[in-house]
């Protein structure tokens, strides 16, 4: 009988090349999370340290880690797959064999994302390609069972000793808390008046805790004999004598703030994601799951876990896109769905006098956004390429500005419109517009929070450039934030300057200025004449926050950032302070 051939090492056959090339993205997985949860894992130990120089750097480490993962792995699969690089069957039988190997895991569906990262820098395909992507999810349940419970279950005894329970196990076991027992005594009283004032009340909280910052959290909720639940979440903050329970932090809306799109992400050990998200969606049912897979840390799939909720909606909806509510952009085209709360953004071809940026300008800015600590007033954004769209659902009038005035951005064609990058962000209603709804306390507010929005990205070494209310927005739950990105700097590279008083009367009256103005000189003082506010909210305005108009402010703020001074914006409000 005559045999056949050995396999030539130099060409494999298709199946051999599979399972070599699926081998090596699994593997290159495996390593991505391994080193992902190497460094969230470090977090507990910064903390209870005050080691905030560290925190800072495993922020920037570990958002860096995706492409430190994934560059080597696409040079590996080019030399395995050689001429065969864009072979389309034998990627399918890749993405077969992969999906195999990650049945076995328990974060699979972050390697499903992973692949589609692999191939979608391979293919740069057009739309989705069910084929060598996981467009759906290949798993109808679970591959696989939880290995222990992400939960605790404390009860059986008086709240205050469950509390501290709650906090000084686990990950806090070896911090100091000098005045636990008054704070939990206090917060036990809060969550009573709230709950259950006559009856037991027992506590279910995660396993791991919620590092960002110089905080921790401890994330749950506190549920009665009948079943009733209350959202909660404990903050943690040192102070000089250790440990202390600093903020009780209730109900849902409290706690969408913490784990809000404008927020950095949570550095959280979460061995199993799909239970820890799934437990946040329980205590914060409006909350997407994309945002909150983004707000663990996971943001590559919770690109994934939007696009596929976008694609549902398209399935499901029959609206166009339509210009979205607001100032005409200068640099970006906006457009919105109506019936979906999140805006597109096209870099416009050619920027508006007096705009002198260019493209690679703003898409670095908005990486400096992504990369930065956005202390809950610079809305996170999520970079598409190559999305396709049928035709029919734009609005003839916005077709026709992205033809014109879209060219680098979007491709139009006789069935699809194909938008070769955008940045995608959750709506918000624009600040200008926001304040001639408003009646005049809510305006006040936003105003004053509008004021604290400048000052609190300030102090993160943020300057917005552009403070004028239009390109702010107001979320759902009442907060500013800020959207507009192209002329966004460092605090530090800004030279903060006092009007210069003039000593004749024809400076005096000089309409344009009669002294040196350098690219980076601001002048405070002048924010008040172009704010376009009406007189009783540019009062309330100066009155909450005098500093904001006054050049000595802002240059404490510069020498207190380059002193190395840390400060840390807090995610909640005086009522949740113990």
């Amino acid at each position: 009988m005559e045999l056949p051939p050995l396999e030539s090492e130099s060409a494999p056959t298709d199946s051999r090349l599979a399972a070599m090339c699926a081998d090596a993205a699994y593997r290159a997985a495996r390593s991505y999370q391994a080193s992902f949860h190497a460094i969230t894992r470090r977090a507990a130990v910064r903390f209870i340290a005050r080691d905030w120089e560290g925190a800072q750097a495993d922020a920037i480490e570990r958002l860096q880690l995706y492409a430190a993962v994934l560059d080597p792995l696409v040079a590996e699969i080019g030399r395995l797959m050689g001429g065969r690089l864009q072979d389309t069957a034998v990627w399918a039988a890749i993405k077969a064999v992969y999906s195999s190997l990650i049945a076995r895991c328990q974060e699979w569906e972050i390697g499903e994302s992973f692949f589609n990262s692999l191939t979608r820098r391979v293919f740069s395909t057009v739309g989705v390609d069910s084929r060598v992507e996981f467009l759906d999810t290949d798993f109808d349940a679970p591959p696989t069972a939880p290995r222990e419970s992400i939960l605790r279950r404390l009860e059986g005894g008086a709240l205050p000793a469950l509390i501290i329970a709650a906090l000084t196990e686990a990950e806090l076991a070896a911090g100091r808390f000098p005045l636990l027992g008054d704070e939990a005594g206090e917060a036990a009283s809060r969550i009573n008046a709230r709950l259950a004032p006559d009856g037991a009340v027992a506590l279910e909280v995660m396993q791991s805790a919620f590092f960002r910052g110089k905080g921790a959290f401890v994330v749950g909720r506190a549920i009665t004999a009948d079943g009733a639940a209350l959202p909660v979440a404990f903050g943690l903050r040192h102070r000089d004598d250790g440990i202390r329970l600093g903020a009780l932090l209730l109900g849902e809306t409290a706690l969408a703030i913490l784990f809000s799109f404008t927020r950095s992400h949570f550095h959280v050990h979460t061995p199993r994601p799909y239970e820890y998200v799934r437990f946040l969606c329980d205590l914060m049912p409006r909350k997407r799951t994309s945002e909150l897979y983004t707000t663990l840390g996971y943001h590559k799939h919770g690109k994934t876990e939007f696009y596929r909720d976008f694609v549902q909606h398209l399935r499901r909806s029959t609206d166009r896109f339509v210009p979205a509510a607001g100032t005409r952009g200068m640099v970006m085209i906006v457009f919105t769905l109506p019936t979906y709360d999140v805006v597109f953004k096209l870099i416009r071809d050619q920027f508006d006098y007096p705009k002198d940026s260019t493209r690679h300008d703003v898409m670095a800015k908005y990486r400096l956004v992504f990369e930065h600590d956005r202390a809950g007033r610079l809305v996170d954004a999520h970079e598409f390429e190559q999305v396709r769209i049928e035709k029919g659902r734009f609005d003839p009038a916005l077709l026709e500005e992205l033809r014109r005035h879209a060219t680098q951005s979007v491709r139009v064609g006789e069935e699809h419109v194909i938008i070769q990058h955008a940045y995608v962000e959750r709506r918000v209603r624009p600040l200008n517009l926001f304040l001639a709804e408003a009646d005049r306390e809510t305006a006040r507010a936003a105003v004053v929070d509008y004021g604290r929005a400048i000052l609190e990205l300030a102090a993160m070494n943020i300057f917005t450039g552009d403070l004028l209310p239009k390109n702010f927005g107001v979320t759902r739950s009442g907060r500013v934030v800020f959207y507009d990105y192209d002329e966004l700097c460092w605090i530090t590279d800004c030279n903060f300057r006092d009007l210069p008083e003039p000593q004749t009367h024809e400076q005096e009256m000089a309409a344009e200025p009669w002294y040196t103005v350098r690219d980076n000189d601001i002048f405070p003082e002048e924010f008040p004449h172009f704010l376009g506010l009406p007189d009783e909210l540019l009062g309330a305005l100066t009155r909450a926050h005098p500093g904001l108009f006054q050049a000595d402010y802002w240059r404490g703020v510069q020498a207190a950032i380059r002193a190395g001074e840390i400060i840390e914006i807090l995610p909640y409000g005086d009522e949740a302070r113990i």
